[in-house]
């Protein structure tokens, strides 16, 4: 039996991954707002410091694999908020949990990143060098400059910049003896996903966002995804980004790969 650790487990990815190794007879520590074993708020420094402290308490200091699923989609306001949970609650929970992922078994971390790193790629990226520095002020201006497109630059920024940021991380995390890697969904059935078309502003571009496989991808097609990652047939499989989205990437670049 492994300890699993999983952010945003209370709903959507986090939930079905949740599910998918207690069903396996694994420990899960869920993490979210509410409905979890560690209630957080990931958007808040003080809020993430607490979740590794809890995490820590919880796991006596040893984890097996650390699953980053919590996330906030382009609809959601304050925009600064979607660069909080996305980037820096991913980023500080990986650097702050490395040392108990060290005394795991096998250990490995998977950070649900999305198909939308790839459309805003580093090098267009206004937030990218900011979150690095951890430049509040810089993230701030950028996102004020990108005016009504604020929501999406947030979203695909961070996403992006914490794809970057599980890559830069690739030699002191081999060398930690721990493996890291992302998941990249297209559009899948979550609450998440719904509040998204519901939104006058985004919901007709998610509508027609539309996969080579034309359908949205369920919760535990992900799950299943991130369940490999984290397994055993998956040992030497560290740095990489796995698509999980109908082919869209593939439509969209077909040769940048």
């Amino acid at each position: 039996m492994s300890l699993i650790v999983i952010s945003g487990a209370a709903s959507g990815i986090g939930a079905a991954t949740a599910k998918r190794f207690r069903d396996a007879g694994h420990q899960v520590i869920g993490v979210d707002l509410r409905n979890a074993d560690v209630c957080a708020d990931l958007s808040s420094p003080q809020g993430r410091a607490d979740t590794v402290a809890a995490v820590l308490e919880r796991s006596g200091g040893a984890i097996d694999t650390l699953v980053l699923c919590a996330g906030l989609a382009s609809h959601f306001k304050p925009v600064s908020t979607i660069v909080a949970v996305n980037y820096f609650g991913a980023v500080e929970l990986l650097d702050g949990l490395l040392p108990a992922l060290q005394k795991g078994h096998s250990p490995s971390a998977v950070v649900v990143s999305s198909v939308a790193s790839t459309q805003l790629p580093w090098s267009r990226n206004p937030l990218g060098e900011p979150l690095e520095a951890g430049d509040a002020a810089r993230v701030e201006a950028a996102l004020a400059a990108a005016g009504e497109h604020a929501g999406h630059v947030a979203y695909a920024g961070s996403k992006n910049a914490v794809t970057v940021a599980v890559r830069r991380r690739v030699v002191a995390w081999g060398q930690a003896g721990v493996r890291l890697n992302t998941v990249a969904p297209g559009a899948v059935e979550t609450p998440l996903l719904q509040a998204g078309l519901a939104d006058e502003r985004y919901g007709k571009a998610i509508a027609e966002f539309v996969a080579p496989i034309p359908r949205r991808a369920r919760p535990e097609e992900i799950a299943a995804t991130i369940a490999f990652l984290a397994g055993p047939d998956a040992q030497f499989i560290h740095g990489a980004q796995f698509y999980v989205d109908g082919g869209i990437d593939a439509l969209a670049r077909p040769t940048q790969f």
